[in-house]
């Protein structure tokens, strides 16, 4: 099925992520749900050069693939595994932001340090380094996206999830913003995370659960 308008969203936000310096090149790759269905970045594609009919539908109960003449990115398992367990998915980004691949060279856990971080991510997983477009990586996500709707890949990149794609970008630029702030924290001396109960505090925000509530509805 051509499923148009999930074809125009990914091109949409593939845009918005090379724009944003967030993959370089061919890198990083994007999935969204619609039913029974994810649809896919080709392999081989710069994000921003994939046209509407060239995104990869990929049965999420069977993995079958249909038939464009073109293959599903080499993470495809990634994605798939993600959306069998985590049925309220509807989107993964996996991107290759410089600030985030810096931090996982010195540190894993990256703390919560401001609003906006705690209000449209809270934790943010880690998994060590694993090789890319494995089996073995498509697991190590997967046991984490019900933990948290960010993963940091050790010296390889980010993972973000949402319940669309609207969500899962923006906690990608949420994330690659905390680890830059974390940099340059560090640089200068000791960084102040935010406590557990400010934590507490920001999520039990009327205004903010306003705010996650739309970004969750709109596109």
């Amino acid at each position: 099925m051509l499923n148009m308008e999930t074809r125009q969203e990914l091109c949409k936000y593939a845009a918005k992520i090379v724009n944003d310096g967030l993959v370089v090149g061919p890198g990083g790759n994007i999935s969204a749900r619609s039913g029974d269905y994810m649809y896919l970045s080709p392999s081989g594609f710069a994000l921003e050069e994939i046209e509407p009919e060239q995104w990869i539908e990929v049965d999420i109960a069977t993995g079958a693939i249909t038939d464009t003449g073109m293959r599903p990115s080499s993470e495809v398992l990634m994605h798939l595994y993600g959306y069998r367990v985590n049925p309220d998915m509807g989107a993964m980004v996996h991107t290759h932001p410089a600030h985030c691949i810096a931090f996982t060279l010195i540190e894993q856990e990256l703390p919560v340090m401001f609003p906006d971080q705690a209000a449209l991510v809270g934790r943010t997983a880690y998994v060590p380094y694993i090789i890319p477009t494995t089996d073995l990586l498509a697991d190590a996500v997967a046991a984490k996206v019900n933990e948290a709707s960010s993963i940091l890949l050790g010296n390889h990149g980010l993972v973000t999830t949402g319940r669309n794609l609207r969500e899962a970008y923006y906690r990608t630029q949420v994330v690659e913003e905390s680890a830059k702030i974390y940099l340059a924290a560090k640089a200068a001396g000791t960084p102040k995370p935010l406590t557990d109960q400010e934590v507490d505090d920001i999520a039990a925000l009327e205004s903010e659960d306003y705010r996650i509530q739309l970004l969750q509805k709109m596109k």
